[in-house]
């Protein structure tokens, strides 16, 4: 039975404290350098989306795991004041809180040194919700609570998208989700990492399913390849300056999973994610770049949400 609510997505997976430093250039070797300036926000591919649905006019609900800790509070109270619902992310007494810190250079290329609690309970039987909107979106960092919003979600005939990115988890524990989730989108690293191809066309090839409804790969300025009909396809982004490319795939995939659950052709749902990535990669910040519905609009006011 389904219970499609246009413009709700339930999105499940990682909240994240970002500290983020500009630097000249990104180091290929171990040495000090100084940065030009510091922002601490939070951050998590699942998160960020969340918080791009919410200022595209969607309604946000975010499933994750936090410490119990003066980290997992701010985070939780800066996902609130975006107007992401959170009743279902939880803190854990005795564990810490994600955390990260990343190095963005002049070109807006970046360096992700990140650390997960490998002991924060991963059990998803308390996740029970009473509804899961529009569409669901996961990322890879909570395999359980992801494959079980993934079975509801099917079961109701609720779209399921897939952020793909790299993940600490062993293939064994991913693999269920690549092969239930409708639409995969990969990061190419993550591409690279599951299929263990570097051809992003024979990669998508070896890890394509009868139940995808779209499998493909972000690519930065090269936008998405993904396969269609048998053949490899690409949609470029909008031209635009690049300010910072941190964040960006977490807002196509919150705007692939917001489109989605209106029921826009996929096309028109490709299109409306690149457009939503490239502004964000045009302002600073993984989260404060995260465009509004209005910035949408005044560039293309075809992706009409209302």
């Amino acid at each position: 039975m389904s219970e499609h609510r246009p413009g709700e997505v339930f999105c499940l997976g990682l909240a994240i404290q970002d500290i983020i430093m500009s630097v000249a250039e990104i180091p290929a070797q171990p040495v000090k350098i100084y940065a030009k300036s510091r922002r601490d926000v939070g951050g998590g591919p699942a998160a960020n989306a969340s918080v791009a649905i919410a200022r595209l006019g969607g309604k946000a609900i975010f499933a994750g795991r936090l410490g119990e800790d003066a980290t997992g509070i701010a985070l939780r109270r800066e996902l609130s004041n975006e107007a992401v619902d959170t009743r279902w992310l939880r803190h854990f007494a005795g564990h810490r809180s994600p955390g990260s810190v990343i190095l963005v250079d002049g070109s807006g290329e970046r360096l992700i040194v990140a650390y997960a609690d490998p002991d924060l309970p991963d059990d998803a039987e308390w996740l029970e919700p009473e509804s899961l909107g529009g569409a669901v979106l996961c990322d890879l960092s909570w395999p359980k609570g992801a494959l079980k919003s993934y079975e509801a979600a099917r079961s109701r005939g609720i779209p399921t998208v897939l952020d793909a990115d790299i993940s600490r988890h062993g293939r064994d524990a991913i693999a269920p989700l690549v092969d239930i989730a409708e639409y995969v989108v990969f990061s190419k690293p993550g591409l690279v990492q599951f299929s263990g191809e570097n051809d992003i066309e024979t990669g998508l090839r070896l890890v394509a399913g009868p139940e995808h409804q779209l499998i493909g790969v972000t690519d930065g300025a090269a936008g998405l390849y993904w396969l269609c009909d048998g053949k490899l396809a690409n949609a470029r982004p909008p031209s635009m300056h690049v300010v910072d490319t941190v964040g960006a795939g977490d807002a196509f995939h919150g705007a692939l999973a917001l489109a989605l659950s209106y029921r826009w052709p996929i096309e028109k749902a490709i299109a409306f994610s690149n457009t939503v990535a490239t502004l964000k990669c045009a302002m600073p910040g993984a989260r404060a770049g995260l465009p509004t519905r209005a910035d949408v609009m005044r560039f293309d006011p075809s992706f009409d949400l209302a």
